[in-house]
């Protein structure tokens, strides 16, 4: 990831510094131990949001943020694989350009519609990762990495809830730990009647082929239509001219029972087909995983004052089978007459500074659906609340 460390300053230097034992449990009691949380004011949430529209004309127009105050829900969001720690499990030190950066990007435009709690958990590293796909896999307690996660949605719970409403938000690795919370925890429990929704995304949810629910969740199904709620959302994305491919892990099911398939919904369009994303696409870096360097968003490059930029009706999604692969085809409207960008970064690269097909736009999932994500949570809120 390209980040600089004047925007890490810029975007995080009121941050308490935190160093938490590795093989210390965080105490989730602690405001430290939460990435974002309500009551803290200078954590990763609570940062600059404003965004710029661009028009296709090439215009600026600056959007400022606008928090809601008295949000009437909760989100409870769980980080995907960020960190860069030597060791195959995290520690509780959250680095600038890893758990922040990543929470800040993908969590903390939902306060506009909920308290965002997002914990800090010791996490399967981006070392270990690479480590693996060298064949050379790290050895460590991988127990911890749920069990932090279940603690601090126990704490939340029994401290903070207060029978509210809730939207689990995870991705990859977070959406992962909270499909197993569910399936634990959740589907076919009291607490099932609080759940608004849950965005699994940049994982793999399992359906029988042609239904909604069953597979990983026994009572919940996918969401179908636009002001459901207690329901998922879930999906994988790739470019539409650069499909999965063989050695490809996003977007199919791996050791699932026969007859169940990948879910994909798309958030633009939750009954089905094509429809335009709304992005909120970040200017100031991404997850930590190496990708190019961010395109000019406009023909004559010029710099845009916000950490997030709006391109409407550039990107297009809808949820497709290919083979065993089912998945969020991403279309880019590129317009070569109009003075945009016809183009978005996103893209793993591989040592050698090629694409890593095998990744799709994993590292953008949320980012290109952030938009869609947020009008979804404000429509089921209001069902949920009967409004």
């Amino acid at each position: 990831m390209r980040f600089t460390d004047l925007a890490a300053i810029t975007l995080f230097g009121s941050l308490v510094n935190l160093s938490l034992a590795q093989d210390v449990a965080p105490n989730y009691s602690k405001l430290d131990a939460w990435v974002c949380h309500p009551e803290n004011k200078k954590d990763a949430c609570d940062r600059d949001l404003d965004i710029t529209v661009i028009a296709p004309d090439g215009k600026f127009s600056k959007q400022p943020w606008k928090e809601t105050k008295n949000q009437p829900i909760d989100c409870f969001y769980v980080y995907p694989t960020t960190s860069l720690d030597p060791g195959m499990v995290s520690d509780l030190t959250p680095g600038k350009d890893e758990e922040l950066i990543t929470a800040y990007v993908q969590a903390a435009r939902f306060r506009s519609q909920c308290r965002v709690y997002a914990p800090l958990y010791r996490q399967n590293t981006v070392t270990s990762l690479r480590a693996a796909a060298a064949g050379k896999p790290m050895s460590g307690d991988r127990s911890v990495i749920y069990a932090d996660v279940l603690n601090s949605w126990n704490h939340y719970l029994q401290h903070d809830n207060k029978g509210r409403g809730v939207v689990l938000i995870g991705h990859s690795q977070g959406a992962g730990l909270l499909t197993r919370l569910i399936a634990g925890e959740i589907d076919r429990k009291p607490i099932q009647k609080q759940l608004v929704s849950a965005f699994l995304i940049g994982s793999a949810v399992a359906v029988p082929k042609d239904k909604a629910v069953g597979g990983s969740f026994k009572n919940i199904p996918l969401c179908t239509a636009e002001h459901q709620i207690g329901c998922v959302v879930t999906f994988a994305s790739y470019r539409a001219t650069m499909p999965p491919v063989a050695s490809s892990n996003f977007g199919r099911l791996r050791g699932a029972p026969e007859g169940n398939v990948t879910a994909c919904t798309n958030p633009a369009a939750l009954t089905g087909g094509k429809a335009k994303l709304d992005a909120a696409m970040s200017t100031v870096g991404e997850i930590s995983l190496a990708h190019k360097e961010y395109l000019p968003w406009t023909n004559s490059p010029k710099k845009v004052p916000t950490p997030f930029v709006s391109l409407p009706g550039l990107l297009q999604g809808e949820c497709v089978q290919r083979g065993e692969f089912s998945y969020l085809e991403i279309t880019i409207n590129a317009d070569p007459n109009d003075a945009r960008t016809d183009d978005v970064i996103g893209d793993v690269l591989t040592a050698d500074g090629g694409v890593n097909t095998a990744w799709g736009l994993h590292l953008i999932d949320m980012s290109m659906t952030m938009g869609n994500l947020l009008d979804i949570v404000g429509k089921q809120t209001k069902m949920y609340l009967g409004k």
